[in-house]
């Protein structure tokens, strides 16, 4: 008979996270430090832990358990598409400040860069690393509360109409970019203005011109409210960081709860804050252009970064007839789904009956039930991997629960 593992994940103490957040999911006492992302899944770096359920239990971490049995745990069609890994990364994503302004590789440059990285000797995991992995990360992020972000880049008409009043030579070395070309080259070299000005020797000081002509133009009423805030806040978390300007060519969004956001690879982003729960290749692969105290590979970014302005993306959101709000989103990639469970108490609702399946209990004292007849009760911030062995797979509320799964 398949077991319903439960696991036991990995906190990630970024100093942008929250905290209070992801301690109040799991019911633990916050420590002071920072807790921003909770990982569950089998990347190397962090997998995640078997716990033992009774003699029959089987401990140590997913990643040797998938690597023993793929076909078992994966499934013929994932194991033979993927090889023997878990193809996704499911965390919580608790933001309290901005992240870096980034950009996920994609397969050939993930490839190239590790292989390259490795070659010179960096040490996995290395802070000195730009790409801890081969793998490429799209990703997608689902909002628990109010989520804001940047995404994407704006078109050259409507980034000028922005810079339009400001002052200082941050400023005007964008707006000369666009002006001399609106194609993605000229949204390359404007980008790529910016982020050569990072630790030039007068960069704080054009910064901060550029940061005071937003300030004035907000104090003043400007119909550029948003954008003026973003730049102020980001300012304000990274003083003297010529990423603050850059939100200026980004798209800005503010997701409501339920609603969603996809991330391509080569899309240049940054979560600005919110909580959050996040599903991606299983990757640690970022490119950063700013907003950050890590590693900076500016060379890299703009070679993997996309220049095509372009509005974000949300993924395909199906809801489900039947009891209890049941949501599956789906982005055009191979290795990952969401579905989203909401369900009274007395209400029962399937879940993705093949594959590998993280499961996660967001609220509430849900029962899973998997094909082969194995229950296991969750309470709030507890998860199970479900292998593919297990069969079907119901869930019975009343709870609120994640489910990751590949398609």
């Amino acid at each position: 008979m398949a077991e319903l593992y439960p696991l036991a994940n990995t906190v990630q103490h970024y100093d942008w996270g929250s905290v209070t957040r992801i301690h109040e999911l799991l019911g633990s006492v916050p420590d002071g430090r920072p807790a921003a992302e909770l990982w569950l899944g089998a990347h190397p770096s962090a997998p995640s832990r078997v716990v033992p359920a009774g003699p029959a239990g089987t401990p140590g971490s997913l990643l040797d358990l998938v690597r023993r049995e793929p076909d078992r745990m994966l499934g013929p069609r994932v194991a033979d598409e993927f090889g023997p890994r878990l193809p996704y990364l499911l965390k919580v994503l608790a933001a309290d400040r901005a992240l870096s302004l980034q950009v996920h590789p994609r397969p050939h440059a993930a490839r190239a860069g590790f292989n390259r990285e490795n070659l010179l000797g960096l040490r996995p995991g290395s802070p000195e690393r730009s790409f801890q992995d081969d793998q490429h990360k799209p990703e997608m992020i689902v909002a628990l509360t109010e989520f804001d972000a940047l995404a994407g880049l704006r078109p050259p008409r409507t980034v000028l109409s922005l810079l339009a009043g400001l002052e200082g030579r941050l400023v005007d070395a964008v707006r000369e970019a666009l002006q001399a070309d609106r194609s993605t080259a000229g949204v390359r070299d404007a980008f790529s203005r910016l982020v050569a000005a990072r630790g030039r020797p007068a960069c704080k000081e054009d910064v901060d011109a550029a940061v005071a002509s937003v300030r004035a133009r907000l104090e003043a009423g400007s119909p550029t409210e948003r954008a003026d805030a973003t730049v102020l806040r980001l300012a304000e978390q990274h003083p003297g960081d010529p990423g603050a300007v850059a939100s200026l060519l980004l798209n800005r969004v503010t997701l409501e709860p339920g609603q969603a956001l996809f991330l391509p690879p080569g899309e240049i982003h940054a979560y600005v804050r919110g909580l959050g729960v996040e599903i991606m290749a299983s990757s640690d692969n970022v490119l950063r252009a700013g907003l950050t105290r890590k590693l900076v590979d500016a060379e890299a970014l703009l070679e993997c970064a996309s220049f095509q302005p372009r509005p974000p993306t949300a993924p395909v959101v199906q809801v489900a007839d039947g009891p209890g709000h049941v949501t599956t989103y789906r982005a055009p990639v191979r290795e990952f789904a969401l579905t989203v469970a909401d369900l009274s108490a007395g209400e029962t609702a399937g879940l993705p009956a093949q594959g590998p399946r993280i499961v996660l209990c967001l609220e509430g004292a849900p029962t899973l039930r998997a094909g082969d007849g194995t229950e296991r009760p969750l309470a709030r911030g507890e998860s199970c991997f479900v292998p593919h062995a297990a069969g079907g797979l119901e869930v019975s509320g009343p709870g609120h629960v994640v489910c990751a799964w590949v398609p």
